[in-house]
């Protein structure tokens, strides 16, 4: 098994993490898996999906030998996060300072990535013990907001979702973000005429954009 610090440098070496949201277990199996054809290394499974910890087991299973950090998402309590974490998650992500959820995770060792969005917030999820703060909405806050907020608090490795796309990952890096929280642009590529292919092509669009930016 690999360990939570071996999962945590994939996530920032890889620069992002793919939040799966979809109707069906079989889609969300199909999307991860063309996602990871096309670079993604760190999968968020949120308990929205149908049957998410069933393909949560099954994604932990395929990919229990590789460099691939299998998580979930939208975690609200303590159960789901002990249930999820027997499942195999080695990456719990909540939309909102969740103390339950960071204690059972640091307890087992898994990486946590904690909503937030005021400095005050922001602060007190990193004083809790979270290795990463999910900026969430980010759409609503933008580069900027981060490049301020990492003035007085540069020790907060903040991860936006919400918004982010190939032709704004520079401006994200550039504010000194720690990595991306990446939801439709890759997970529903799909969506028009079914082809899961075109998934693998949104997320190498991705993997390259964040090479790129962080080389410049």
């Amino acid at each position: 098994m690999r360990t939570k610090y071996e999962n945590l440098k994939t996530i920032m070496e890889s620069g992002m993490v793919l939040i799966i949201r979809t109707d069906s277990a079989e889609e969300a199996k199909q999307v991860a898996q063309a996602a990871v054809e096309g670079g993604v290394k760190a999968l968020e499974i949120t308990m929205s999906c149908a049957n998410a910890v069933g393909v949560i087991s099954y994604l932990a299973e395929k990919y229990a030998d590789t460099d691939v950090v299998v998580g979930a998402g939208t975690i609200l309590d303590a159960e789901t996060a002990n249930t999820v974490m027997l499942a195999g998650a080695r990456l719990l992500v909540s939309p909102n300072l969740n103390p339950k959820m960071l204690e059972i995770a640091n307890r087992y060792q898994a990486v946590t990535i904690s909503g937030a969005l005021t400095p005050t917030e922001i602060l007190n999820t990193v004083n809790s013990g979270a290795d990463l703060v999910k900026l969430f909405p980010a759409e609503f806050m933008g580069p900027n907001y981060v490049k301020t907020v990492k003035a007085p608090l540069p020790q907060a490795a903040i991860v936006p979702t919400g918004g982010v796309t190939p032709d704004n990952v520079k401006d994200w890096f550039a504010a000194g973000c720690a990595a991306l929280g990446v939801g439709s642009y890759i997970s529903k590529a799909h969506k028009k005429d079914g082809d899961y292919a075109k998934v693998t092509t949104a997320a190498q669009e991705f993997v390259k954009a964040i090479a790129t930016a962080r080389a410049e």
